[in-house]
């Protein structure tokens, strides 16, 4: 497909830099078709949903993946101490993690960045777009304890590139319910959530389930190729264990709704599908879905507002249809809906 066809006018003031407080207050765009879009708050979300319903949420933990190190001056050629910007986005296993640096230009193969007095890292790989292979000093246990040491939370780069993260940050992005650590990005339908939402949908009859996804940098990355086919998606991990995929086999047979809560959520799901069941599997996805995909698992979708030409506003606009995605956008910025991770949320079903 034409990736011109995913393109709409954002002002730069719809981007949020903070969440909506409490969690719950946010805007809820609630798209049932082309004639049926209202506005709602998320605290709605149990109102808006039937007993039996079924919430999956990705229970994914951020870790502190943005890091600063120093390359220290070479004997001959390369100036002298260089702070480099380090986004981790991949675990290859060992000690390796590929991550997104800067400036990229001014490291070689074989340079080693100190993050700390005892984290430090040799570059053993380099490739387009600033994308960096390092292995680490540490492994394991011992490597996620030095990243919560002297990492920082991984905004989005049209956050980061507004404000540096703080303190709060720690907080705001990361889910309430956040068990597995593993994410450079946060899935952030599910930062609306709170202690108090959870009980309510449980109150109202709404079943919840949860499976690991862990995010990765990519989904910030912009589609370039001009049509859809020629786009090299990212991959990431995920696993639904055997229980969960029992208890949401049940529900599909008994013709309960299934509502992602995100888009990794949902990703995970269709990976995991096979005959209109859900199979228990742990493996990496590119699964690309844009529209006239044929959905086997999910009826429904929670997410927030995402990036023109993005392969998240392809994946919306096959669940929902194009042409709904596209007066429903318009709707939500003429409402002053406030965008991206930190902005306001959407409940979508499957156009039938």
């Amino acid at each position: 497909m034409d990736v011109s066809l995913f393109d709409f006018d954002l002002p730069e003031s719809a981007i949020a830099l903070r969440p909506a407080s409490p969690r719950d207050s946010a805007k809820l765009l609630h798209v049932q078709g082309l004639d049926a879009i209202e506005h709602q708050i998320v605290s709605d979300l149990p109102q808006l949903l039937r007993r039996g319903d079924v919430l999956v949420f990705n229970e994914t933990r951020v870790f502190p993946a943005a890091l600063t190190a120093i390359r220290p001056a070479r004997d001959q050629g390369g100036g002298g101490d260089v702070t480099v910007t380090v986004n981790l986005h991949k675990d290859a296993g060992e000690g390796v993690w590929q991550a997104f640096c800067r400036p990229a230009k001014r490291l070689r193969i074989g340079d080693i960045l100190h993050f700390d007095e005892t984290l430090s890292a040799s570059v053993i790989a380099k490739r387009d777009g600033g994308d960096v292979s390092l292995q680490f000093n540490a492994k394991a246990e011992r490597l996620q304890a030095a990243f919560e040491h002297c990492g920082a939370p991984p905004l989005p780069p049209y956050i980061a590139r507004k404000r540096a993260p703080d303190a709060q940050d720690v907080e705001d992005y990361q889910t309430v319910y956040a068990k597995e650590s593993g994410s450079v990005a946060a899935p952030t339908a599910g930062l609306h959530f709170t202690p108090e939402l959870l009980a309510a949908l449980q109150d109202r009859g709404v079943q919840s389930e949860s499976l690991v996804l862990h995010v990765g940098a990519g989904t910030f990355l912009p589609v370039k190729s001009d049509n859809t086919d020629d786009h090299d998606m990212h991959s990431e991990w995920f696993t639904i264990d055997p229980a969960t995929a029992e208890r949401l086999n049940a529900a599909k047979a008994e013709g309960r709704r299934i509502i992602a809560v995100g888009t990794t959520a949902l990703r995970a799901l269709e990976s995991a599908a096979k005959d209109g069941v859900v199979v228990a599997q742990s493996r990496d996805t590119d699964i690309f879905i844009t529209p006239g995909y044929e959905f086997q698992i999910i009826d429904g979708l929670m997410t927030n507002f995402h990036l023109p030409r993005s392969t998240l506003f392809m994946l919306v606009s096959a669940l929902a249809g194009l042409q709904t995605m596209q007066v429903a956008y318009r709707r939500a910025l003429d409402a002053d809906y406030r965008f991206y991770s930190y902005g306001d949320s959407s409940l979508l079903w499957k156009a039938l």
